[in-house]
This record gives structure tokens, C-alpha cells and sequence, in this order.
């Protein structure tokens, strides 16, 4: 959705409104990128409220996702006084896109519009986009698989790798669909639209942490510091195709999977995504870069220096009542003391830095591990 700058109060920085499932990364980008950021989401955990000007509790919960009817009304709360400059969403609106068109109602939208979210998470249409611009991708049905150990099953808009369960055992349901399976590297591509063209900002490598209940759940990322230009321009005309084809906006990713004959395209997520900490900078803030492609302005990309890699720890047991310890500052969306987490609660999100992707993946991975040591002494 376009839409003109609106003014903005002298010797005040503007305010973004920002609503998602988490809203953490995208308050941190804000005040990256000069903005109040004021936040709608459902954890409201430590660092969201010191990031934010304003916190609110978004109405929902992960099961049920969020909930329209207190919506518009939590926003209006949370917006007060300030006139927000735009409305930046994070996860939890692709399957549910009239609250995205409610919420254009209220506020400048700065990014995707429920149409073209529609269109780019419809798996049918986007099989029918990807064999018009000859984008190859894993193959789509509705109906159970014959081969059903070759296939995942999905719900539609689903993310985060939670709602991605193997086909075995699963047959047709109501909001969900089934995709072949194809072993292969799993890639990110992270990338602003203008509604005509992609730019990619750079890739990343993603990888699981499996539980019983959700074996594709996400683990982590690490930026890429060497990615093939022959391969990357191709993957840049196949985005450059979908934006076009879906008027996408601003921050998008792209995931895929690398094969031994080649990438395919496995979705699209039409939103400022996962790896928004790993690539977003103060030299060149991502989050005013969306902005600008949201007005049909031109924008600065990040150079980058090194790899970046982040890891969500997930607690292996219970921990009730969570203990109070000193977070390392390479910490993030830290769990609040005296919580109660089930086996498999998300804990917090670790980030490490290093020289190359491999190094970076081999130090963020041990600071989880020290972390959870941590933890579970201090709750012990």
C-alpha cells in the first residue's frame, strides 16, 4: 500500500506502531532506524518494554492466533495520543488478512497489503506464479499423497515451522496442504519489494531444532558471507517475478532449499522476518529502507563485515518457577523470573558474531548450550 509522509511533530521522533506475534526485533530496528517504537504483541517480555515507548498485550494466544475482536480497539489504546507515522506487522497476520485491511482502516500500512498477502501465501496460486515465471519449486497438493513419508503437511500462512508436520499419518484438513519434502540445504533469502522489483538484501542459513511434537520447528540462522553471484541473480529475477506478480512492499524473505541440482523456492513470508537481527545495521537501518520502498522512494542497502548468527534456546524441561540471573548482552526476548515454562517453551534468543558463517554458527551454539547449563543451575 502507498501512501503519502505524514507530518511529523517537531523535536519529537516519529512513532511506529508494531503488531505482531513478537514484536521485539522490529522495536529494536525501529530505534535503529530513529523511530518511538510503540508495540502490540503477545509476550510484552523485558527487553520489548525497555525498547518500546508503549507495550501492550496483543489479544490471542499462539494456539488460537490473534484475536479480531479486541484488535482495532487494543491498537486505538495503544496508539493514544501520537498519531503513529505507520503500522509496521509482524507474524500471525497471514492467515488472517481482513485484520490487515482493518488495520489500513486506522493506520498507514508500511509494507503488504492483505491482497497481496492473500496471493502470495494462497500455495495454488503461488504453484500457478511459479510455473508462469518458471520458478522451480517443491510440488503442491490437497489431497493425501500416495507416498505420504515424502511429503510435509502445512497450514496455510503458518510460520515458524511449528504448524509443518510430516504427511505420515495426516490426511486433508480444512486451512492446511501438503508439500513434497526435498532434502537439501535450507537457505534464506531476505529482500525488500517496491512492487515491480526485488533488491536481496543477502541470504542466511537456517537450520531446525526438532521436537516430538514439532520436528520443523525453527532453530536458528547464520548470515552468509559467500554466496554464488550466478545463483543469486537467478534467485533475484524469480523474486523480482513474485514482487511484481504480487505488488509485494518492503521487507520480505524468501525461503528455499538447495539441492544437488539446483535451488528451489519453498514460500515466501511477506513480512520483516526471522533474520531481521542478523542483517539490520545503523549505518543503513532496514526497517527505514522498508519504509522508503513502502513510498516508492529509493533506499540504502547494508554492507556487511563477517557473518551474524542467532539461535532461539528452547527450555529441555520444565522450569518452574524460572530463576533471575544475569543476561549476557548477546541475549534477547528473555524470559521474565518467576514464569513457568513447559519442556519446549522458547527461552530466549542468543546471537554470536564471527569472522565467517561457520564460525559464527560454532560460537552461538555453544553460548546456548552455556546458557541453558545457567539456567537450569540457578533453577536447580
Amino acid at each position: 500500500m502507498r501512501f503519502p509522509l505524514p507530518a511529523r511533530k517537531p523535536d519529537s521522533p516519529p512513532a511506529l506502531l508494531i503488531a505482531g506475534i513478537s514484536g521485539r526485533a522490529l522495536a529494536a530496528a525501529a530505534r535503529r532506524a530513529g523511530y518511538r517504537p510503540l508495540v502490540a504483541d503477545f509476550f510484552c517480555d523485558t527487553d520489548t518494554v525497555a525498547l518500546a515507548e508503549r507495550t501492550v498485550v496483543l489479544p490471542g494466544d499462539l494456539q488460537h492466533g490473534i484475536d479480531e475482536r479486541f484488535l482495532i480497539e487494543t491498537l486505538r489504546r495503544l496508539a493514544g495520543s501520537d498519531a503513529p507515522r505507520y503500522v509496521v506487522l509482524g507474524s500471525g497476520f497471514e492467515h488472517q488478512t481482513k485484520l490487515v485491511d482493518d488495520i489500513a482502516r486506522l493506520f498507514p500500512l508500511a509494507g503488504n497489503d492483505a491482497a497481496s498477502i492473500r496471493r502470495i501465501k494462497d500455495p495454488q496460486q503461488l504453484a500457478g506464479d511459479c510455473a508462469e515465471l518458471g520458478i522451480p519449486h517443491p510440488a503442491f497438493r490437497w489431497d493425501r499423497p500416495p507416498d505420504p513419508a515424502s511429503w510435509v503437511t502445512k497450514a496455510t500462512g503458518g510460520a515458524g515451522g511449528t504448524h509443518v508436520k510430516s504427511a505420515a499419518g495426516e490426511g486433508p484438513a480444512a486451512g492446511r496442504y501438503f508439500q513434497r519434502f526435498v532434502p537439501g540445504a535450507s537457505v534464506s533469502a531476505l529482500f525488500i519489494g517496491d512492487g515491480r522489483k526485488a533488491r536481496i538484501i543477502g541470504f542466511s542459513r537456517q537450520w531446525t531444532s526438532p521436537a516430538p511434537a514439532s520436528p520443523f520447528r525453527y532453530g536458528g540462522a547464520v548470515r552468509m558471507t559467500r554466496f554464488d553471484r550466478g545463483d543469486a541473480a537467478v534467485i533475484c529475477k524469480w523474486l523480482s517475478g513474485l514482487t511484481a506478480v504480487a505488488g509485494l512492499l518492503g521487507l520480505c524473505s524468501a525461503d528455499l532449499i538447495r539441492t544437488s541440482t539446483g535451488y528451489q523456492l519453498v514460500e515466501i513470508n511477506p513480512r520483516p522476518g526471522a533474520t531481521l537481527d542478523i542483517f539490520d545495521s545503523r549505518e543503513a537501518p532496514l526497517l527505514e529502507a522498508h519504509l522508503r520502498a513502502a513510498r516508492g522512494e529509493p533506499f540504502d542497502l547494508p554492507r556487511f563485515a563477517g557473518s551474524m548468527a542467532s539461535q532461539v534456546a528452547y527450555a529441555m524441561r520444565p522450569v518452574t518457577p524460572f530463576p533471575a540471573f544475569v543476561w549476557p548482552d548477546w541475549t534477547a526476548d528473555r524470559q521474565s523470573p518467576g514464569t513457568s515454562l513447559a519442556a519446549g517453551d522458547p527461552v530466549c534468543t542468543v546471537f554470536a558474531r564471527g569472522p565467517s558463517a561457520a564460525a559464527a554458527r560454532a560460537i552461538v551454539r555453544s553460548r546456548a548450550v552455556e546458557l541453558r547449563r545457567c539456567w537450569d543451575v540457578c533453577a536447580s
